[in-house]
């Protein structure tokens, strides 16, 4: 009987020390898997933001790279390309159909605010699936890449007219950026009848208070009902952010700038009817589309994108079937802004819209990748980075698309 009753015991304290040491086992696995994925992570990073890719200018010559990777190619350390990013399928874009430029009549329509869009081809996007091939992580890991601008500015009016008074408020990641230098452009719009929209350019620069906000005042805007947008660039010690506002009489009927090939610089100018509608009826916008840059400054010059004398393209564009749709060109490698201002007829009904030619110039966020929620191990990486001189916070989360263990 006591041999029987030391067996059993001793089977009983085998199997606890089997238990306790299978569970260090596991634990031990866990944390060599989540040392290695959170090494993976910061090396992926790097790896995408560290190169340009291959070739080095697929961000504007619309190729397809063999290799991915976002740095700007005439810069070093962490500058990324503008136009890279533009090419990116973003995963908070929409979808849209333009029947006008078959065969590519689907485009990813990413906004960041009312009066700004980005709207691009889907079949000159990098989607996720492309990028993770390139990089050599399919089938092994998985990855959602964010760029956040590391300023924002929010713009809000505290009076319409009489005159036009605007409140800015500047912040930073988590605090309010106090003592800041903020630099502006209000672009007023003229809609006369029986004639083109037209625009001009007031600049100035105010400063934070320790709140990080700033107010200023036109004098001479009066009417309530006047259009305009207003474009904001705060800085300090190095660090750029862009705010933007826009003011519309006209809620039916708008201008839509689509960028029909990253290659020739193509971008059409639609009209709203004729998105996702094969049967618009028939409407009529016309319009007055310039190129704005911004200067070391930080205020907003003309860029011609016609004869000297004239640096806008004025036009008018039709919805419906049969009704060819307008372009403008814009120039290769240069960031900026294009500002697009349209009429209904010879109403006082109009508007202003506002494209980003290299995503920084309107400081739009990017999410790229697939989605981390659900998963039982995420590791995350962030570096700050500039885009077209506004600094951005890239981050990267990674995970395993193999057998994880939980630990």
């Amino acid at each position: 009987m006591d041999h029987i009753i030391s067996l059993i015991v001793f089977i009983a304290a085998f199997m606890v020390f089997i238990g306790l040491f299978s569970q260090s086992i596991q634990s031990a696995v866990a944390y060599q898997q989540h040392s290695g994925l959170s090494t993976k992570v910061s090396d992926l990073l790097d790896t995408m933001l560290l190169n340009p890719g291959e070739n080095a200018t697929w961000g504007t010559d619309g190729t397809t790279p063999s290799a991915f990777g976002l740095q700007a190619p005439e810069f070093t350390e962490y500058q990324l390309s503008p136009f890279s990013l533009m090419r990116l399928d973003c995963s908070t874009a929409d979808m849209v159909e333009y029947q006008k430029t078959t065969p590519n009549i689907y485009y990813s329509s990413l906004e960041s605010g009312f009066g700004a869009s980005l709207v691009t081809p889907q079949a000159q996007e990098i989607n996720y699936s492309k990028a993770s091939m390139l990089l050599g992580i399919n089938n092994t890991y998985a990855f959602q890449l964010t760029l956040t601008p590391d300023i924002t500015i929010a713009i809000n009016e505290t009076c319409a007219s009489s005159p036009l008074s605007l409140t800015m408020v500047a912040s930073g990641t988590g605090f309010p950026l106090a003592s800041a230098t903020i630099n502006y452009c209000l672009i007023l719009v003229t809609l006369p009848q029986n004639q083109y929209p037209s625009y001009t350019i007031q600049s100035g620069a105010v400063t934070t208070d320790q709140l990080g906000i700033a107010n200023v005042t036109f004098s001479s805007v009066v009417n309530p009902d006047q259009v305009y947008a207003f474009v904001a660039y705060g800085h300090l010690d190095g660090l750029v952010g862009v705010g933007y506002h826009t003011r519309d009489t006209s809620t039916s009927q708008y201008i839509v700038p689509i960028v029909e090939n990253m290659t020739s610089q193509q971008v059409v100018l639609a009209h709203n009817y004729d998105l996702n509608d094969s049967n618009s009826p028939q409407a009529s916008l016309n319009y007055n589309a310039t190129f704005l840059i911004s200067t070391e400054d930080y205020s907003l010059t003309t860029l011609s994108l016609g004869s000297p004398t004239n640096p806008g393209v004025v036009g008018t564009v039709t919805s419906g079937v049969g009704n060819p749709y307008s372009n403008v060109t814009l120039p290769t490698s240069t960031t900026g802004i294009l500002i697009v201002t349209y009429q209904q007829g010879n109403t006082t009904q109009g508007g202003v819209v506002m494209m980003p030619w290299g995503i920084s110039s309107l400081a739009f966020p990017v999410t790229f990748g697939a989605n981390p929620a659900g998963q039982s191990w995420v590791a995350t990486d962030i570096r700050q980075v500039t885009v077209g001189g506004v600094a951005y916070q890239a981050r990267l989360a990674l995970w395993s698309q193999t057998t994880q263990v939980t630990g």
